[in-house]
């Protein structure tokens, strides 16, 4: 590729004395306020609802399905007919969930993230359709694994306990800050999410990408949960310094941008990291090259900290943030649905299987912001109704489908 041209200089006049000591005010005045460069720091106080998905939001999905509207009623029936939403669901939990790679052994880890899961989805249920019945069943839900929960162990424990950490704090948000009935037990929950989850998850990763990225997810929605303003601070800096490194911008210049505690000093080394990719075009993800799954997973955990960001009030899409989720949605959409790769891609070959991640970044990008986005447009709605990949992802077309709040 060729090199990005250097910007031309221009001689400036020396500014008077007063001038210079006031643009270094405003400076310092900017990187601390959250429409700087500090457009990552935590609120000075939290909103509520406010993990992924905010009471507005809520308010229109509840407004539309109500009315029978598509694309929401459609993907509200998707929603209650999953096993997620099952009123009759037994919780599972274990005092140690222990997950190696990819889940072998299994000991409680599929339980934890579909509990996860069901506590969200029956949270979601009572919001739309304020049957007490399924805010009492999120919280069975909740309760059960406050009451027994220790530990995560063996190698795949700080992802585990990134996928399940993500779907608890934003079951929590709607049940403690919309239901008027009792949740006696929401200051163990909040014990647990400290103790169990957060210290698991804080210090991020150095694996693959969506390791830290699905983590920090975690990591931002518990601290907004428990008002934890230092360790939303700390996971939203490592998130900036995440997704710099797993999503390629062609300003970043020849080579990725890398995480400086994974010590990926030379080109071979960022060439291995990156599944052996050494063509750098905008929109390449660390993991493209692995599969499309895991890139999802990356993708998704990034658009979710941004929405959080945004109901905190702090604008990420407007950072590099956002042009990095805009340019990896498009990438991937593009061969996800069906163009056949380049010969310098992947060596030819794409893994695809993105699964449904792409309506938050989607609404926020496109409908919000008025970002021409043609291809994930097409992937989107081609998708709907966006379902759950089992993991940490659901209902994401009934929550920010063409959602405008």
């Amino acid at each position: 590729m060729a090199p990005t041209p250097t910007p031309t200089r221009h001689r400036r006049r020396p500014r008077p004395a007063f001038l210079a000591a006031a643009a270094t005010a405003l400076v310092a005045t900017l990187l601390a306020w959250p429409g700087g460069d500090r457009a990552d720091a935590a609120p000075a106080a939290f909103a509520h609802p406010g993990v992924t998905v905010s009471k507005g939001q809520l308010d229109f999905t509840r407004e539309k399905v109500n009315a029978g509207a598509q694309p929401w009623k459609g993907a509200y029936d998707q929603m209650m007919g999953s096993k997620y939403a099952s009123l009759s669901r037994t919780p599972k939990p274990r005092a140690i969930v222990e997950c190696g790679s990819y889940s072998n052994p299994n000991y409680g880890c599929t339980d934890e993230r579909e509990d996860a899961i069901a506590a969200y989805t029956t949270a979601l249920a009572w919001y739309v359709t304020r049957d007490e019945r399924y805010a009492k069943k999120s919280i069975e839900l909740m309760d059960a694994w406050s009451a027994t929960i220790k530990d995560h162990t063996n190698s795949n424990a700080p992802l585990q306990t990134g996928w399940a950490g993500s779907s608890w704090p934003k079951a929590a948000e709607i049940i403690k800050h919309t239901y008027t009935g009792n949740w006696a037990n929401s200051g163990r929950f909040a014990t647990m999410l400290r103790n169990v989850y957060l210290p698991k998850l804080i210090n991020g990763s150095n694996s693959n990408g969506n390791w830290e990225l699905s983590m920090m997810e975690a990591a931002v929605g518990i601290s907004v949960f428990l008002e934890d303003k230092a360790s939303y601070d700390k996971a939203m800096a490592k998130f900036r310094t995440r997704t710099a490194a797993y999503v390629y911008l062609t300003s970043d210049g020849a080579l990725p941008k890398t995480v400086p505690s994974q010590n990926l000093d030379t080109r071979d080394k960022i060439v291995k990291y990156w599944q052996g990719q050494g063509t750098f075009v905008n929109g390449l993800t660390q993991e493209t090259c692995r599969d499309f799954t895991h890139t999802g997973y990356g993708i998704s955990a990034i658009s979710h900290i941004a929405e959080t960001s945004r109901i905190q009030g702090q604008d990420l899409y407007g950072t590099d943030v956002g042009e990095r989720l805009r340019h990896a949605l498009g990438f991937q959409a593009k061969y996800e649905l069906g163009e056949a790769p380049p010969s310098w891609l992947c060596k030819g070959s794409l893994e695809r299987g993105l699964g449904p991640v792409t309506e938050v970044g989607y609404n926020a990008l496109h409908n919000r912001l008025g970002i021409p986005m043609d291809n994930t447009q097409r992937l989107t709605e081609q998708k709907r109704p966006a379902a759950s990949n089992n993991l940490f992802v659901a209902w994401e077309t009934l929550t920010h489908g063409d959602n405008p709040r």
